[in-house]
């Protein structure tokens, strides 16, 4: 008989189900649901909430390359403290992840460490050049395993069209997703809110022609959802994420993220999708810097840690939006995307699980963050949503106390 262990009194939310119950686990995998009595460990989660474990799509660690800004070890404690157990990295390292070596590399590091579950982007072109695809036969070598789940070039966009259609076909061909950063730079430096619906729109027409599953990463204006959503509708296999920060902050707020925190309207519409079953999931675009770099302007925040509390209070304490639809959206969605048996609190489910309370209010200290940065604007902010306990495969792999 291997590990056990067993959760009792707590409120048990997934994306389909709110109830008071016990769970139990044996060998990391759920086993029971109900009023259970056990002969094992228990984790008491009265007046708690039990959640299935996060699962990011977006996160930048900076391994290889740029470990004085984030490593795997700091960015596995920051993901843990945060509630999630699954993350999604994006290839914009030194070098580029373009190969499937680099990838394994990573992903194995990450293992070893052993907190949180890690999966690594490819690169779309070859070190984010823009034209070379050859790399991406690679991903044969990949179907069994699958230590890459998507491909992007984040934080560049894919700049020529035709490259993005030969490319699209190629990632069909291979059962990939195409991670898409909406951004045609040919309209940066005039309106960036311009340049992330002009590409938003191109993409969506390139991707029904070739019937290519894409992915939009940090929508953020009004134009581009509803662009998306109208290809939905079409049936074209389009997913899209949103931020924390775009949900919470507008343009009122002066911190450099990229995209950039947009108006009222956007913000409320991005809610509004999320109350409509549009948007499939909440990505944090972890993107740490260190100070110096974001005095020379580098966009970007870490998120991991407070993206529960927030998103928790942005949506469900001011806006009503049901936790379940949370949970979707932060867990179930994004592990379905990445077919991974996590996401939801069901027997025979990986058991990934995250003890929050819902009732403490804190107040958000970026110097007690986990990242080896710092760069948030929620510093000082009171947000409601405290994780408590974050469970891995069965075991507990973050504590704090209440």
């Amino acid at each position: 008989m291997g590990e056990r262990l067993l959760i009792k009194n707590g409120l048990l939310v997934d994306h389909a189900t709110s109830q008071l119950a016990d769970i139990y686990i044996e060998d990391g995998v759920i086993q029971e649901i109900g009023i259970l009595e056990k002969d094992c460990p228990i984790i008491d989660a009265t007046n708690m909430t039990v959640m299935p474990a996060f699962v990011d799509l977006h996160v930048h660690l900076r391994d290889p390359g740029f470990t004085y800004k984030e490593d795997l070890v700091s960015g596995s404690a920051a993901a843990v403290a945060g509630g999630y157990t699954t993350v999604n990295l994006m290839a914009n390292t030194k070098p580029i992840i373009s190969t499937l070596a680099d990838a394994k590399d990573v992903v194995e590091r990450m293992a070893e460490i052993g907190i949180c579950d890690a999966y690594q982007c490819m690169s779309f072109t070859r070190s984010f050049d823009g034209k070379d695809l050859s790399h991406l036969n690679e991903l044969e070598m990949d179907q069994e395993q699958q230590f890459i789940k998507f491909i992007s070039d984040d934080g560049f966009g894919i700049r020529h069209g035709g490259i993005f259609y030969q490319g699209l076909e190629k990632c069909t061909e291979l059962d990939r997703i195409v991670m898409i950063h909406a951004e045609d730079h040919d309209f940066s430096a005039i309106d960036m809110g311009m340049a992330e619906d002009l590409e938003t729109a191109r993409d969506c027409y390139v991707a029904e022609k070739v019937n290519g599953k894409i992915h939009f990463c940090h929508v953020s204006t009004k134009f581009s959802a509803e662009t998306i959503i109208a290809a939905k509708q079409r049936g074209v296999p389009v997913t899209f994420e949103v931020t924390p920060h775009h949900l919470a902050l507008t343009n009122d707020v002066t911190y450099k993220v990229h995209p950039p925190l947009r108006t009222e309207e956007d913000r409320q519409f991005l809610i509004d999708c999320i109350r409509n079953n549009w948007v499939d999931a909440i990505a944090t675009d972890h993107a740490p810097h260190s100070v110096e770099d974001k005095e020379k302007g580098s966009p970007g925040m870490v998120g991991l840690e407070t993206a529960f509390s927030v998103c928790y209070t942005a949506l469900v304490k001011k806006e009503g939006i049901p936790m379940q639809k949370l949970s979707a959206l932060m867990s179930k969605i994004p592990a379905n995307l990445m077919r991974i048996n996590k996401g939801e609190i069901a027997v025979g489910v990986t058991a990934d699980l995250v003890i929050v309370d819902t009732e403490q209010e804190i107040v958000i200290q970026s110097d007690a963050l986990h990242s080896k940065s710092k760069n948030t604007p929620f510093d000082g902010q009171k947000y409601f949503g405290k994780v408590i306990k974050t469970i891995k495969a069965g075991e507990i792999v973050f504590s704090r106390t209440l």
